[in-house]
């Protein structure tokens, strides 16, 4: 049974309830009334609006099917005028967000997003600020395992001369010397405040930009540490010559370090299966961790215990003998849920769950309060949230008003809290710039979603008629006029050193030297962020804004409007091959499996799944709303039958227990698929995916997750 704490109109289950009296408010200059009534007033006032705005996106979804099955001679756009889904728009305007850390406005570099609820990930994230070049190339797949340079099972020096090498490369082209190259060096040192390289020859050299040398650690003429700076970004050469690598390096390098993950996402959305009040109270007490700064957590690694906690800052001499300090962790947004979810951590007076939007939006904002005066997170006092799945400008209004109130039920300035509009819904990057003048006072932030973005895709046009394949929808006329809608619609509203611009994720963690060849056109593409699975692909995707300088890129990007583009819907004849057809059903079933059986199973919401050929690819709900929409998509049009789809799920349920059977964790779905909720989430996922209020997961999700959980509980009693 669940106990709850009664405050007003309303009741709190005693778990969140106790975290907030006992462990966030204490040292809080608000009271514990203050935050009570506020949280009732908050849920009072917007909860009706809430429910009429999701009432107005079933409205837009049955009157654009009408549409589409009725074969209407109005013109598409002319129609979607007509209804309101596109709206008019705003007269031109540039946002005027004050107080932004430099992070998000003069720096462009890469951005992580990790699952709230592992404290392992989330320490690893906020530390991955700095990342080591070496290891990078060293331990992925940027170098080969040619024979004499495998990576093997102790330090190999042979690699790590090729690793060396590749760094001078790097120092050659981001720092060149005025004569010579880094190739060459034998020793780093400063006089008077100058960077000296000497080289082989016995020559010293300067490098071409002397103000690149921003200071040193230690005794300047032999450092222990320089700190270089390039495109807006820290570099820091680190010199042991009785380190295993300094003592093979000629100058005594043993690392070179970049300033890397300069902004992380701790997620409390798509990547986290978070569905009560236990659950909560777990994202929220990391969240508390990472802003007090005290957040640390022990796991064993190769048959020790290990500790980790948060990075502390760096701190050089500078060439006029001050002292300058660099960051040493990552700034730290935190991305709520959308709109459409409830949750039953807290519940109404007719004993209703309440919107979980609105409760992140809260409780998020009065944890962060910790930050803003000893500002370890935002130095400029600011509160970041990412808000995700917003539909159209009234939306995004809507969540500009939530935040007006929470500052005024916790006594902080106008525009404390910042927002990062995520465009991943269709009505939203058809108005973006609607959507960015609701919030242009608090806008930081904005993205692409290629999976989300095609998942509502899919759903918004479901009865228009069978999609192409998901493989090709990155080929799409609308996905690129998106793509580059999204950020001219930045620019154009001035986001150049003012916010960021985002691009999305890189799926396959394994293969970095396919990521190192390919995600530099987020860069080309006018994008000042873009989404890495790992903390070393943090660091290698860093070599990319080293290689280009987005704001010069996004200054000469052409002006165009793309929206007409945009109202391309990907459909096609359907394909007449039945195995390619199978082989497509078949890939996205298999992911669709391997997700939902952590997440409903063991709560996991995010994870790397191997898909049908073995390859561990990064999935998430995204991933899974747009496998499953497609598959219902292709049922509906009769691209191929219920009866097929049910046959792929069970064959490829039986791979799924094969890759995970060495987990001690994992309860296998075949043979016995009646009895296997995650199975039977997985299916309704796509037989029921029409349904789904736009094609979203979560209800399914959820509702089969709080299954698994009360079947254990109730076979603990």
């Amino acid at each position: 049974m669940v106990a709850y704490q009664p405050f007003g109109e309303y009741q709190i289950d005693s778990v969140l309830y106790q975290f907030i009296e006992q462990e966030v408010l204490p040292s809080l200059p608000v009271s514990s009334n203050q935050v009570w009534k506020g949280l009732s007033t908050l849920l009072e006032r917007h909860s009706e609006r809430n429910e009429q705005l999701l009432n107005k996106r079933k409205e837009f979804q049955e009157l654009i099917d009408d549409y589409h099955t009725s074969a209407s001679s109005v013109p598409y756009r002319e129609f979607l005028d007509s209804i309101g889904y596109l709206e008019q728009k705003k007269p031109d305007f540039s946002i005027e967000t004050m107080n932004v850390d430099q992070e998000m406005k003069e720096q462009a570099g890469p951005q992580l997003v990790v699952p709230l609820t592992n404290r392992r990930y989330v320490l690893n994230a906020a530390n991955a600020r700095w990342g080591s070049l070496y290891d990078a190339y060293y331990g992925t797949d940027l170098l080969p395992e040619s024979p004499g340079i495998e990576t093997g099972s102790s330090y190999n020096p042979e690699r790590g001369r090729v690793v060396i090498k590749q760094g001078r490369e790097r120092l050659d082209e981001w720092f060149p010397l005025q004569e010579g190259s880094h190739k060459h060096s034998t020793r780093y040192f400063v006089v008077n405040g100058e960077l000296l390289i000497e080289l082989g020859n016995r020559s010293k050299q300067r490098l071409k930009n002397p103000d690149a040398y921003i200071g040193c650690q230690g005794d300047c003429r032999k450092p222990q540490a320089i700190l270089l700076k390039h495109h807006d970004l820290h570099i820091e050469i680190q010199f042991d010559r009785n380190h295993p690598v300094g003592q093979i390096d000629e100058a005594g390098i043993k690392d070179i370090q970049l300033e890397a993950a300069l902004t992380t996402i701790m997620d409390c959305e798509d990547s986290v299966a978070c569905v009560d009040a236990e659950d909560k109270t777990n994202v929220y007490r990391n969240w508390l961790g990472l802003i007090q700064g005290d957040l640390t957590t022990t796991f064993e690694k190769n048959g020790q215990l290990m500790k980790r906690s948060l990075r502390q800052d760096k701190h050089y001499r500078t060439p006029n003998g001050d002292t300058v300090s660099v960051k040493g962790r990552s700034l730290m947004l935190i991305r709520n849920v959308g709109h459409l979810m409830k949750n039953n951590a807290v519940i109404d007076h007719n004993n209703e769950p309440v919107f979980e939007g609105l409760l992140d939006s809260f409780f998020t904002s009065l944890i962060a309060m910790h930050d803003l005066n000893r500002r370890i997170n935002s130095s400029e006092a600011s509160i970041y949230i990412v808000k995700p799945k917003m539909h159209g400008s009234e939306e995004v209004a809507f969540i500009n008003d939530v935040y007006h109130h929470i500052e005024e039920i916790l006594g902080l300035p106008r525009y404390t809290i910042k927002v990062g509009v995520m465009d991943e819904e269709r009505r939203t990057s058809l108005n973006l710039h609607n959507c960015i003048y609701e919030v242009r006072n608090r806008i930081v932030f904005i993205n692409t979603g290629f999976l989300d973005r095609t998942g509502d895709e899919i759903h918004t046009s479901m009865k228009k008629g069978a999609m192409i394949k998901k493989g090709d929808m990155k080929e799409s006329t609308w996905l690129k006029a998106y793509e580059a809608s999204n950020v001219r619609t930045g620019i154009r509203t001035g986001f150049i050193k003012q916010a960021q611009i985002g691009k999305g994720m890189w799926a396959k963690p394994a293969e970095m030297k396919s990521m190192l060849e390919e995600k530099i056109n987020h860069l080309k593409a006018g994008a000042n962020t873009a989404w890495v699975p790992s903390p070393t692909a943090a660091t290698i995707h860093a070599m990319h804004y080293h290689d280009v300088y987005v704001p010069e890129v996004q200054q000469q990007l052409p002006d165009e409007d793309r929206t007409l583009d945009m109202l391309e819907i990907p459909v096609s004849s359907p394909p007449k091959d039945k195995e390619g057809i199978l082989q497509e059903v078949k890939n996205n079933a298999q992911g669709i499996l391997g997700y939902v059986v952590r997440w409903v199973e063991q709560g996991i919401g995010c994870s790397t799944v191997p898909d049908i050929h073995d390859t561990g690819l990064m999935e998430d709900r995204a991933t899974l709303r747009i496998s499953s929409q497609h598959i219902a998509n292709w049922m509906k049009h009769g691209v191929i039958t219920e009866e097929e789809v049910q046959n792929v799920m069970k064959q490829m349920a039986e791979i799924v227990d094969r890759q995970n059977q060495h987990d001690p964790n994992y309860r296998p779905m075949s043979p016995n698929f009646e009895q296997s909720i995650a199975f039977q989430a997985a299916s309704d996922l796509v037989f029921k995916g029409d349904q789904q209020p736009n094609g979203y997961t979560e209800p399914i999700l959820h509702e089969r997750r709080l299954q698994v959980k009360a079947n254990r509980f109730s076979q603990t009693i």
